[in-house]
């Protein structure tokens, strides 16, 4: 095989034209083989072969920087680096599902996150120039559906600024992001797409103008210094090259020698040139191309000659959320739907399909997606805008000063919240209860289980005055978790055996003080079940309560802390600043002097690997959080075993 010889990119440097055709056969066929067992994805990196193949030809990385955008396409780009172990890819120890500096100096970028890529080049490209480094050139691949996002347009704006700094940008278009690439850009590449190209038009005139006496030269030069207006006219192009950027192109990106030929004249450039590669998403796999929804754009374990999961999906948080939106939609006509390119993976899919005039997908412009939900709720309608925890992230200041501030009844839908596991550091839902903290007014729900996540979408889509939240995690919805009562707003899962000397009522908790209050949040509530038993099995009693709107603390809460020795805070989100700190503040603006020991995800960059491994390695688990609340309380009792009986109530 050919690809067992590629160790690095100049080992390409010596193969024919027909051996690049045959190595770029063995790449798609190792990607079903690989990917089909562990998941992962396959679409966008079965789109970018012989694009990748003509990359590393051309450039000489990793002294040159061949950085792409979002990296979800850089399995090629992996293969050709001498990395093709892809056995565990996305697990703990395996390769990364991205770009990972770790593996590699020919990986640059690995924030996974759209739209970024433009301004890392123009940064790099900048450094080039600053540095007098002439023989180093920086090339950046970036989707169709990237350049949707605002950030790419403000870096556009930026790198056409300088005409004499070269940088190569690759727009891999495929008229997707992870379904059909929409809006006005979106037409716009279409039309280059499908108009036939000034470039074929003017050879032709050239070849009948100069065989035309006398007067044919004269014209073909007028005819060529007015190319501006032709190309609009013939292949509007017009709208890079009016930014100040040079445009080649389309090119067919599945021929490797146009590839090559085109990158090389954008390499010898001395300014900003645009380079327009047109592929197919899942090209040379039939089950991807026949998939209509996202062309397999990520897959699990799945059945290499017929794309089927080898497993049946249970029921997941996402498709919980798809089918009560579509009970709402039903129910209110008032309620729109919004994503940010991701109709499918949030669920709004569904709702889509019932109600095709109430769905905006705005592309991967989160900040836009919030601004513009503010004007719909200030217009008299109720958007629900689903977005991964991670990626809400990017619109914070909108969600501050343009939905809050304004007092919009906009509800924000969090899917893949807290640990997400095999994508990494960049798709850990972990900030958005920490910097949602902040907003004034903003509600945020938590819910433990399938029938408090419909239960408070409901009730956050009644809020019309303040934005609402409601953040649930990645994968398969967790059995039901029965309440035994409520106190204030909150339900409590389980109250101490031995301490209660009458059941729980609407007034909340009877009986003497308990020794441990735990605090669990969302669908961490097993979990926090499993920790009072291991707890009561060492004789501490412990009341467990689920806030299940964890903003604002609830105002029952520091009364039932202050009938507690100890209260414990668990959630799956980031320590600093999350629901623990909330608590904490809440208590000692009620003056209640109780310890409170918070447990959450530590602040750093996480590993990709399982949800599990990852709970287990921050110490996220029932045995550890056990040990160390057993630990505080014989410490407790120590203390107040040496001091007067009477100090002890």
């Amino acid at each position: 095989m050919l690809l067992t010889r590629i160790k690095g990119p100049r080992d390409l440097d010596r193969l024919s034209q027909e051996e690049l055709d045959q190595l770029a056969a063995e790449i798609r066929s190792f990607l079903v083989d690989a990917v089909s067992k562990t998941g992962g994805h396959l679409g966008p990196n079965l789109g970018v072969v012989e694009l990748t193949i003509a990359l590393h030809r051309v450039f000489d990385s990793p002294k040159d920087k061949v950085l792409f955008d979002t990296g979800h396409q850089a399995y090629v780009h992996k293969l050709l680096t001498g990395r093709q172990d892809f056995a565990g890819l996305r697990t703990k120890n395996g390769l990364s599902g991205y770009p990972s500096r770790a593996e590699s100096d020919h990986d640059v970028i690995e924030n996974s996150h759209a739209s970024t890529v433009l301004g890392w080049a123009d940064g790099l490209a900048k450094a080039n120039e600053v540095l007098g480094r002439e023989d180093h050139h920086v090339a950046a691949v970036i989707g169709d559906g990237a350049l949707t996002g605002g950030m790419a347009w403000e870096a556009l704006n930026n790198i056409a600024a300088a005409k004499d700094r070269p940088l190569v940008i690759v727009v891999n278009d495929n008229e997707r992001s992870y379904g059909p690439t929409i809006g006005g850009l979106a037409n716009h590449l279409a039309t280059l797409r499908t108009t036939d190209g000034y470039e074929r038009f003017l050879a032709r005139g050239k070849e009948i103008l100069e065989r035309t006496p006398v007067v044919g030269k004269p014209l073909f030069e007028t005819l060529h210094g007015a190319k501006k207006g032709l190309k609009d006219f013939i292949a509007p192009q017009g709208m890079f090259e009016d930014l100040g950027l040079k445009y080649i192109g389309p090119i067919d990106g599945h021929d490797i020698e146009a590839l090559e030929s085109a990158l090389q004249r954008a390499k010898r450039f001395s300014g900003p040139v645009i380079v327009h590669c047109l592929t197919q998403k899942g090209r040379g796999y039939t089950p991807a191309l026949e998939h209509e929804a996202d062309r397999f754009h990520a897959v699990g374990v799945i059945h290499p000659d017929t794309g089927l999961p080898v497993k049946t999906a249970a029921a997941s948080w996402t498709s919980v959320f798809a089918d009560e939106m579509v009970k709402l939609g039903h129910e209110r006509e008032d309620i729109v739907g919004i994503t940010a390119a991701m109709l499918h993976p949030v669920g709004l899919n569904k709702f889509a399909e019932a109600f095709p005039n109430r769905i905006y997908d705005v592309g991967i412009a989160e900040q836009h997606g919030a601004t513009s939900a503010a004007g719909l709720a200030t217009g008299g309608v109720h958007p629900v805008f689903a977005v991964y925890a991670t990626f809400l992230n990017r619109a914070f200041d909108q969600v501050l000063m343009d939905v809050a501030l304004h007092k919009c009844g906009v509800t924000f839908v969090l899917d893949r919240a807290g640990v997400t596991g095999d994508d990494g550091a960049s798709h850990n839902g972990m900030w958005d209860m920490s910097i949602l903290q902040v907003v004034p007014g903003l509600r945020l729900a938590a819910p433990r289980d399938a029938e408090q996540l419909r239960a408070q979408l409901r009730e956050a889509v009644a809020v019309k005055d303040a934005p609402t939240v409601v953040r649930y995690s990645k994968g398969v919805v967790g059995p039901a978790v029965p309440a035994v009562g409520r106190i204030g707003g909150m339900d409590v899962l389980r109250a101490p055996r031995a301490e209660v000397t009458h059941p729980l009522g609407p007034s909340g908790l009877g009986g003497p003080l308990g020794d441990v209050l735990l605090v669990s949040v969302g669908a961490l509530a097993p979990m926090c079940l499993e920790i009072a038993d291991l707890l009561d099995k060492q004789g501490i009693s412990t009341t467990v309560v689920d806030p299940r709107w964890v903003k604002p603390v609830d105002e029952a809460l520091a009364p039932l802390a202050d009938r507690h020795r100890v209260v414990v805070t668990v959630e799956d989100n980031g320590r600093t600043g999350g629901v623990g700190a909330a608590v904490s503040q809440a208590l000692r603006d009620a003056g209640v002097d109780v310890p409170l020991r918070d447990f959450g995800i530590p602040q750093r960059f996480l590993d990709h690997a399982l949800r599990k491994e990852i709970l287990a390695e921050i110490g996220l688990t029932a045995p550890d959080i056990a040990r160390q609340v057993t630990g505080l309380v014989a410490k407790l009792d120590g203390r107040y075993d040496s001091e007067p009986a009477a100090a002890v109530d």
